[in-house]
């Protein structure tokens, strides 16, 4: 029998949603009225990878440094990185925070095909740069027409360069502006394996295949972070009750595919005619989804250590607890 963390109703009603599939995982939903967490398989301080929430995180710092005046909207990369005399040099964060830079997913010279397959067949992780090698696939990388196109290299220098901005590294200002403010105890950036924590989980493939970590340097602003469920809970809540830097990046700005639009790094959907500004991520071994509904003050996370998307679980759970919680 899986051991169950937490309160109970919602540890089963992780169980229902997710299947015996996810044997790993967390939720948390945010009111008004508190926080209530679970998990199954874990402890409550247990850290997961969350991907891509990272990007929502990275969001977050450059509305803040907007705020600061450390960085302009039209601020480029080449002003703030050591790229030289290149196109990317040309990309402004604006475009960057709403994947509009014409950067693609990856640069060719990252061999995003081989990493693929490396993943596929061996689990290994993908993304273990460090900031130079970074810089120097920037250098090279050809940039595009500006569109909506989803970058995760668009998104990690963007991060990075919000770190320059403020004479830090990206892990530093992490911890400075969002981990201690926000007193979030298990959120961290490992740059290498070792640098995981004591309750770190392992990730697992779909078919229960474990998986390497997703650590490195270069990674972190796009899907280096790891997190408990008790603090994305703490998250989520700030950016509800304001107390987060940086929440204006919830404000959408731009179209971002069908239906939705984005702010800087969120993206906002109309659910039951509620906009929800959500974000979601997946690693080698994990999945994850944070939303929020700010017109009523709800939110929802999961997290799994299964790379099974978890996307409609989130979803669901957001909306039943806002229905409740409105009818309560």
């Amino acid at each position: 029998m899986t051991a169950v963390r937490g309160d109970g109703g919602l540890a089963t009603r992780i169980e229902e949603l997710l299947g015996s599939r996810h044997s790993v995982a967390a939720a948390a939903l945010i009111s008004p009225g508190g926080v209530t967490v679970a998990s199954r398989g874990a402890d409550l301080d247990a850290d997961f990878e969350i991907g891509s929430i990272s990007k929502a995180v990275t969001g977050l710092l450059y509305a803040d440094a907007l705020e600061r005046g450390e960085i302009r909207r039209d601020s480029t990369l080449g002003e703030l990185l050591p790229l030289g005399d290149v196109p990317a040099a040309q990309v402004t964060l604006a475009s960057l925070s709403q994947h509009r830079s014409g950067l693609p997913g990856l640069p060719r010279s990252a061999r995003p095909l081989r990493r693929k397959f490396a993943l596929w067949r061996h689990g290994t992780n993908p993304y273990g740069e460090n900031l130079q090698q970074l810089l120097t696939q920037a250098r090279k990388v050809r940039v595009g027409r500006p569109r909506a196109r989803y970058s995760n290299f668009g998104f990690e220098l963007l991060g990075h360069a919000l770190a320059s901005a403020a004479g830090r590294s990206y892990a530093q200002l992490v911890h400075q502006r969002i981990v201690g403010p926000l007193r979030l105890d298990h959120v961290y950036l490992p740059a290498t394996a070792d640098q995981l924590g004591p309750n770190a989980l392992i990730g697992r493939s779909r078919r229960g295949r474990p998986r390497q970590p997703w650590t490195g340097e270069a990674i972190g602003p796009a899907g280096g972070i790891r997190a408990s469920i008790q603090d994305m809970a703490r998250l989520v809540a700030a950016l509800l009750d304001g107390s987060a830097p940086g929440i204006t990046a919830l404000d959408p700005l731009a179209p971002f595919g069908k239906g939705a639009r984005i702010g800087a790094g969120w993206i906002t959907i109309a659910v039951k005619g509620r906009q929800t500004a959500w974000h979601n991520g997946g690693t080698g071994g994990f999945r994850s989804w944070a939303g929020l509904n700010r017109d009523t003050g709800t939110g929802a996370v999961i997290l799994s250590a299964t790379s099974a998307s978890v996307d409609r679980c989130g979803l669901s759970l957001l909306t039943e607890h806002t229905h409740t919680v409105l009818n309560s």
